[in-house]
């Protein structure tokens, strides 16, 4: 049921639309191309088994845990309520 201005739905429409968001900013920032044998950011080997499991990796643990941990996540407020768009 939905209230207000928005329609039925109006709801899991805007989680839908986060959860794509969500999932074309992953595919986004997964590696693409030729692997390499040595990270790019800290010169040290990768490991056969992690660039066998992940074809196209670029960087190490450490350093890809260091990437994700400086990840920005979008600032769109998709639940903001009437009284904020009104004023």
């Amino acid at each position: 049921m939905a209230g207000g201005w928005s329609r039925d739905g109006a709801v899991q429409d805007q989680i839908d639309d986060t959860v794509s968001d969500a999932v074309a900013s992953a595919r986004a920032r997964m590696p693409v191309g030729e692997g390499l044998e040595y990270c790019q950011t800290c010169g040290e080997k990768i490991p056969q088994k992690r660039r066998t499991a992940l074809p196209g990796v670029r960087t190490c643990v450490p350093c890809q845990s260091a990437n994700d941990r400086s990840v920005r996540h979008s600032a769109i407020n998709r639940r903001g309520s009437k009284d904020s768009q009104l004023r």
